[in-house]
């Protein structure tokens, strides 16, 4: 398994240095992993360190809490568009999840994937199921499904719980075949990153990016 084209190698704290997307930018090339995530205003320079390489650029949209509007996340992803971003990672509104708000949320996403299919972007949605409820989260995944997202993503880190197996499996169950899953936040090392793999998920948003690829060096079973 070569666990490198399964990571979004990321930085997205808020007191990020060009020198750190510079680093970052260097790691996923060097590592040739599947993209750097990088916050909004990173864009443009993520995409000159990456120039000549396969690593797509991602950014965040409604980062952390998901609960701007939906005008204002669409802006987010224009802007982002014309910086070069190759993928859209949108937190959607958790509040209004937890409202049982589902035409907010239908709306929401009807509103966006028009745009993400028209700049044939990768658009992946962050759902934070590490503060949902189990049947919270099968309804994201009837609606995302059908909505015709990239990737249900697990978390955006910022929460008290980030990815878990649990999740991953629950989002597999329940998803269709086609939309694959995105598993973030707390993932540290090669081990946990293979089990999150082996449950369904496609990629690993991840800062442990380069340790996950030594550890997968180390491990005999790996086949890396």
């Amino acid at each position: 398994m070569k666990v490198n084209k399964y990571i979004d190698h990321t930085i997205l704290k808020p007191t990020t240095l060009i020198s750190d997307i510079e680093q970052l930018c260097i790691e996923a090339k060097e590592n040739q992993f599947a993209a750097v995530c990088v916050p909004p205003n990173f864009v443009k320079r993520a995409k000159e360190f990456t120039h000549g390489s396969k690593v797509n650029v991602a950014t965040v949209i409604g980062f952390p809490f998901g609960y701007s509007a939906i005008e204002a996340k669409i802006a987010e992803i224009l802007l982002a568009i014309v910086d070069g971003a190759d993928e859209l990672d949108v937190v959607i509104n958790i509040s209004a999840i937890k409202n049982n708000d589902w035409e907010y949320l239908g709306n929401e996403i009807n509103h966006i994937m028009p745009i993400i299919r028209q700049k044939n972007k990768v658009i992946k949605i962050i759902i934070e199921s590490g503060i949902l409820t189990n049947e919270e989260i099968i309804k994201c995944c009837e609606l995302y499904g059908v909505a015709g997202i990239d990737y249900l993503k697990t978390s955006t880190g910022y929460a008290e719980k980030g990815a878990s197996l649990e999740a991953v499996q629950l989002f597999r169950k329940h998803l269709p075949a086609n939309v694959q899953i995105k598993a973030s936040g707390g993932i540290r090392d090669y081990a946990f990153a293979k089990q999150l793999i082996d449950a369904g998920a496609t990629r690993i948003g991840c800062s442990a990016g380069v340790a996950i690829v030594k550890g997968a060096v180390a491990d005999p079973n790996s086949n890396y």
